[in-house]
């Protein structure tokens, strides 16, 4: 059997027990077609990038799944056909990861390395960048009249 990484997102207005239900009903589907359910997290309410069906937030939910493929194709047709779902996607993986994933890690935002090195801070508009070498020396040059001056 293939092993698949599977997310989907359900709308904003149905309750977490209904995600719960959501999820429980497809684990049906997949153990029935032969498969296993490893891993579930449920993501929880997050707001999208752009609206999808009037949405502008969803439930996201990751499932690991160990099926073969005539059980993940009968259950994303079962999504497709679900109003509650949003959307889907499935990838096959060489294996599950163990541990929570990149989504439920707590990270805090002082770890992450800062994007300007170790500049020290100061906003973009104070910068020195001294003589512009294409314009020349400005001051012995005499100012011309501008056109609609004169």
């Amino acid at each position: 059997m293939a092993l698949y990484e599977h997310v989907f997102l359900a709308r904003q207005d149905v309750s977490a027990q209904q995600v719960d239900a959501l999820v429980e009903q497809y684990k049906g589907v997949l153990e029935a077609n032969g498969g296993k359910v490893g891993r579930v997290e449920n993501w929880g309410l997050k707001s999208l990038t752009y609206r999808i069906n009037k949405n502008r937030k969803a439930h996201y939910v990751l499932v690991d799944i160990d099926a073969p493929a005539a059980a993940v194709h009968e259950m994303e047709r079962q999504m497709r056909i679900n109003e509650d779902v949003l959307r889907y996607m499935t990838i096959a993986v060489e294996k599950h990861e163990d541990g929570p994933s990149a989504m439920m890690q707590k990270r805090d935002r002082d770890d992450r390395p800062r994007r300007d090195g170790d500049r020290p801070e100061r906003s973009f508009g104070d910068r020195d960048r001294g003589p512009r070498p294409d314009r020349g020396d400005r001051e012995d040059r005499p100012r011309r009249p501008r056109e609609d001056r004169a």
